[in-house]
């Protein structure tokens, strides 16, 4: 990839900032005397996770998953190999996993399946972005902030070989 190209912008930090108010309202609706956990799958999710939960005004708890089925690559690898697994007690809570961006869907999928065998009271997605047109797994997500492109995506914590995650607005990198 050619690094002296520049990031396009796609949403600006104030449409990222609208979709996370808009989220926090739908999603307090749901899960407000519910005390929920929110998994965060990072790395990605850690921008949008923390801009999320100072939107909401009731008592949460907060845990971390990671895998990866990218590596340095531009596509994923279809291969999903967790890093590190949870730790917080799931059977009968209600679980809201935090995602930056669902895409072929086989991460998202391989982590509500590895969730659900845990046995939660309730199970929902929330992702910052979807792209589509690259789903190669049935699902949906159950809060969305955005609908993008089939294009690479950057920005807000979102990467590309950890690079980018310090834009503060979402881009896509033009094809190579």
């Amino acid at each position: 990839m050619n690094h002296k190209k520049e990031p396009c912008p796609l949403f600006s930090r104030d449409e990222i900032a609208a979709a996370v108010n808009k989220l926090s309202i739908e999603i307090g609706r749901e899960y407000r005397g519910k005390c929920p956990l929110l998994i965060g799958v990072l790395k990605g999710s850690f921008i949008f996770m923390a801009d999320l939960i100072r939107s909401l005004d009731f008592p949460l708890e907060v845990e971390f998953i990671e895998v990866s089925s990218y590596g340095s690559s531009r596509k994923s690898s279809g291969r999903v190999r967790m890093i590190k697994g949870l730790t917080a007690k799931v059977t009968g809570r209600h679980i809201l996993v935090v995602e930056d961006i669902v895409d072929t869907g086989i991460t998202i999928s391989f982590l509500i399946d590895y969730i659900k065998k845990k046995r939660p009271a309730s199970l929902k997605l929330c992702a910052l972005a979807d792209k589509p047109a690259r789903r190669e797994v049935p699902l949906s997500v159950d809060y969305l902030g955005f609908t993008v492109p089939d294009k690479f995506i950057v920005g807000y914590g979102i990467d590309w070989d950890e690079k980018y995650r310090y834009l503060p607005d979402i881009c896509y990198l033009e094809d190579e």
